[in-house]
């Protein structure tokens, strides 16, 4: 798998916070070797508040993001993705899109903090752990040797990054 640059999806289901951190995060720790998006399998259509807030906090351009429908990607003239990557909730219960095709895909679930109840300092916390989470798993996998590693190494990585 030698590429200049990999084309990476993160999905969930609203496309209104984990995903669209997954896109905000490896676009910046990518440095031009990877082409992130998110989408989601029932977009809300719009970003949560906390996302745009906590995006801001960070630095990351917000203009660029919007709630998409993850079949945009499945169209004609798509960019053909290499990775695909869940980001929803298994132990919430929480059904994950599931992608078609050939891109090497993990499943690498995270508490929706959209779905945090408590005071408006909890629910943030929970939107900047989400990030963290998120970032510390995307950074692992920004440093693969990806083009050295056999598909089946790869997703055993990409399985183990899920679990971090």
């Amino acid at each position: 798998m030698i590429k200049s640059t990999y084309n990476v999806l993160f999905l969930c289901k609203a496309n209104s916070a984990r995903s669209i951190f997954g896109e905000a995060i490896l676009n910046r720790a990518g440095a031009g070797r990877f082409k992130a998006f998110s989408a989601g399998s029932e977009p809300r259509g719009e970003l949560h508040p906390y996302t745009v807030d906590l995006l801001r906090q960070l630095n990351h351009p917000v203009d660029r993001f919007k709630s998409k429908n993850w079949e945009e990607f499945a169209k004609d003239g798509a960019p053909e993705l290499d990775f695909v990557f869940t980001v929803c909730d298994d132990a919430a219960k929480e059904a994950c899109p599931v992608w078609p095709g050939q891109p090497m895909s993990a499943h690498w679930g995270i508490p929706d903090p959209v779905g945090i109840e408590g005071t408006e300092a909890e629910r943030r916390l929970a939107f900047a752990e989400a990030y963290r989470m998120l970032k510390n798993r995307i950074e692992a996998f920004a440093s693969l040797p990806i083009a050295s590693l056999t598909r089946l190494s790869l997703g055993n990585k990409l399985d183990a990054i899920g679990k971090i």
